[in-house]
């Protein structure tokens, strides 16, 4: 059996970065389950595929090949060989993303893929439902939380720095919408998990999460 560490909170909380280097701080493989849904958006959008063409999807999440590498210590992803990094952080993926992880076939089909992926590793996976439903016996869970309008700013910093240009309204918009459809989904709402740790970094530097993550952890291997 592995170590896993849980973390969840809301879209822009900054849990891919905490989580990241986290994961190189205690030495655990890092999953970053966002990136899974959005290989499927960016997927579902080339192929035109509606959200409620159930049989299209189920056909397509049988053949689609998702993997995370790290290359040159760059955290890579790969739909079907091709190197979508950049490309499902645009936009389109954006404004999507949400709905398609409403999807019951696409929530089960990573769901599964994600477990696979933690088989017998000592890993720090991050998403909307890693505590409460992906891995709800994990060894460590966190609720990472900040406000809309700080998350807003952090995405649009991000985005700034992958040369992605998207008006800081527009993403707060976004964030808000986002938060009202993950929160109140059929299937896997996002919420705190009972024995998960809460943390609000709204006015938290990232070292500072990151210490208070790590203290978390050590405490739960002693």
């Amino acid at each position: 059996m592995g170590f896993i560490v849980a973390i969840d909170g809301p879209a822009g909380a900054g849990k891919g970065t905490i989580t990241k280097l986290v994961g190189e701080k205690k030495n655990l493989i890092y999953i970053d389950t966002g990136a899974l849904y959005r290989c499927v958006t960016l997927y579902m959008i080339r192929n035109k595929i509606s959200l409620d063409d159930t049989d299209k999807i189920k056909e397509f999440l049988n053949k689609i090949n998702i993997e995370l590498k790290k290359e040159d210590n760059e955290d890579l992803v790969f739909l079907n060989g091709e190197d979508v990094t950049k490309l499902i952080r645009e936009k389109e993926v954006n404004e999507l993303v949400s709905q398609v992880s409403h999807v019951i076939e696409v929530r089960e089909n990573i769901t599964n893929l994600s477990r696979k992926i933690a088989e017998g590793k000592n890993i720090i996976m991050e998403g909307r439902d890693i505590g409460t439903n992906v891995f709800p016996n994990a060894d460590v869970k966190i609720y990472l939380d900040a406000t809309p309008e700080e998350r807003a700013r952090r995405r649009m910093k991000q985005n700034q720095e992958k040369g992605i240009d998207i008006p800081y309204d527009e993403i707060l918009k976004n964030i808000i919408y986002r938060d009202n459809n993950d929160k109140t989904s059929n299937v896997a709402p996002l919420k705190q998990a009972e024995d998960a740790f809460y943390i609000d970094s709204s006015d938290m530097p990232i070292e500072k999460v990151v210490d208070k993550v790590i203290e978390i952890i050590e405490k739960k291997i002693k």
